[in-house]
């Protein structure tokens, strides 16, 4: 409903005011407080300054304008308040073809064609494939999966990929590390492990140790670990492919015919100020050794060289120094507005009511893998998800662990149980009523109301998130689903052997929340479990 209502505002608009100009987006569709209605819009605000007019007259002039239109039907009442607000109520009758609808599309309800096929690669973790993941990197982890999957479902063609970084100095730390030389860094049972595997042919040499170790630790440690977290990666690109392509170098000496870098000192310099960069950067060191951004540039060329139309990466807060330089090279590169940048904040683990330290070289951190030993996968998932990318936060194992309402994940997955087990009664009674023969027309309870005006936001949610990031406001429509469909469940028997036609439109609704809630928890690879 929201984009029909920004559509048809935004139409009535140009024709009344003669072609004001207007973009579409200016027209705002919020939901407002409960008791005002179901949507809202601030049109006589935003046009009253262009017109020299009182809001609320505006207000008035559209809501005549939308009174002439027969979607005006869709709607209990449309109401202008000051100083220009139109209020919209959804009608029983809109609500009630809500059920119809979710029912008819099967588990494609919620699917959008805002994406026209636009193809966009979501890179996420990345972590240094030196040991296990910390939480620092694993947090974009669910949310990056999310939002490629939300992408996948608004229209888009989302592609996930994981940036092994197995070139550069710290695979030869690794490699001392492994062989417990003076240089060693990075210390663990999985060093210890690799410690005794090495290769004879490789003994001493500690780069190509390292290479070695890091083939060992993806295969063994992160993409299982990935897996098990619910995270199938379409890609694992090795930066040390990059280097043997000799991408790294056909990039910088593109950059030399362009101007775009410089020799100083011996070294070689990008000219990020030219980007808005504080500082242009070393992309060669004066000892020939490319530093890291050489080989960001040209993993970022390589993205586009693929076709992607738009990339997002997903990094952990620690690289906040490194967002300008990369964003200046890809515009460079010819692609300004098509890299987006997430930065995931630190995560403090509570266990026992106190924050569990983490150091990753000691090997006494808490991994990916240790915390989803502790928790399981929904948990895990649930938890990262239900906070913004920007935030810092708390992640408490005990509340992740505890069977109860208490914990977020089992209050929603009850929900879904509940569900199930209504269908299971159903069918137990020799079909007490058949979703087949349900008249939704007799849906008129107003926790009956409730449940489905939540559902119906569902497709708007996967746009929004496809447009903002968002993606925490997906385990909260989750929540609310739960609350609002235990709330129907308490005050709307379902099943009534002597009330057959309320009882079948009533299960109908109960299968549209269900399916709803299946989708949503599928965008965050959750299970919708039968029992609990």
């Amino acid at each position: 409903m929201k984009k029909e209502l920004q559509n048809l505002i935004f139409s009535i608009v140009k024709e009344k005011y003669n072609n004001l100009e207007i973009d579409k987006g200016e027209i705002d569709i919020n939901y407002p407080p409960e008791e005002f209605g179901d949507y809202s819009c601030n049109i006589g605000m935003k046009l009253a300054g262009r017109l020299k007019r009182n809001p609320f007259e505006i207000a008035e002039e559209i809501v005549t304008e939308i009174q002439k239109n027969k979607s005006v039907s869709d709607f209990e009442r449309i109401e202008v308040m000051r100083p220009g607000f139109l209020n919209f109520k959804l009608s029983k009758e809109y609500l009630q073809e809500i059920v119809a609808k979710i029912l008819a599309e099967k588990g494609n309800f919620g699917n959008s064609d805002l994406g026209h096929g636009e193809k966009i690669q979501v890179e996420f973790v990345s972590a240094n494939p030196t040991g296990p993941i910390h939480l620092g990197n694993g947090r974009g982890g669910p949310m990056g999966d999310t939002l490629a999957n939300v992408f996948q479902k608004a229209g888009f063609e989302a592609k996930k990929e994981y940036y092994v970084n197995n070139f550069g100095n710290q695979i030869k730390v690794l490699g001392h590390s492994v062989l417990k030389d003076e240089e060693a860094q990075y210390r663990g049972d999985y060093i210890d492990s690799l410690h005794k595997e090495i290769p004879e042919e490789l003994e001493g040499n500690a780069f190509e140790i390292g290479q070695w170790a890091a083939e060992k630790i993806i295969e063994e440690i992160i993409q299982p670990t990935m897996e098990n977290l619910g995270i199938v990666f379409d890609n694992y690109f090795k930066e040390k492919a990059l280097h043997e392509s000799g991408e790294v170098e056909k990039v910088l000496e593109d950059f030399q015919k362009k101007d775009l870098v410089y020799e100083n000192e011996g070294a070689l310099w990008f000219r990020a100020t030219n980007f808005g960069d504080e500082k242009d950067r070393v992309v060669r060191k004066s000892t020939g050794e490319l530093t890291y951004f050489g080989g960001d540039i040209a993993y970022h060329k390589n993205k586009f060289d693929r076709g992607f139309d738009r990339v997002i990466n997903i990094w952990g807060a620690d690289h906040h120094g490194d967002v300008a330089r990369v964003m200046g090279a890809v515009e460079a590169l010819g692609h300004k507005g098509q890299l987006e940048i997430i930065l995931s904040q630190f995560v403090r683990v509570i266990k026992d009511g106190k924050e569990f330290k983490m150091s990753k070289r000691a090997g006494t951190y808490i991994s990916v893998g240790d915390l989803l030993e502790e928790v399981g996968k929904d948990s895990f998932r649930f938890f990262f998800l239900m906070h913004s990318a920007d935030t810092h936060m708390d992640f408490d194992i005990e509340l992740a662990k505890e069977k109860s309402d208490k914990n977020p994940v089992f209050y929603v997955q009850y929900a879904h149980a509940r569900m199930r087990s209504i269908f299971r009664k159903n069918e137990e009674e020799e079909k007490i009523c058949d979703i087949e023969k349900a008249d939704f027309s007799l849906l008129k309870n107003e926790n009956e109301l409730e449940l489905i005006k939540h559902l119906n936001k569902f497709p708007e949610l996967v746009e929004e998130i496809a447009i903002s990031y968002e993606v925490h406001k997906l385990p909260y429509f989750a929540m609310k689903l739960a609350d609002r469909f235990h709330s129907f469940y308490h005050n709307c028997k379902v099943l009534d052997s002597e009330n057959k036609n309320l009882s079948a439109a009533r299960l109908g609704l109960v299968e549209a929340a269900r399916s709803t809630l299946v989708e949503v928890l599928e965008l965050m690879k959750i299970d919708a479990p039968e029992k609990m």
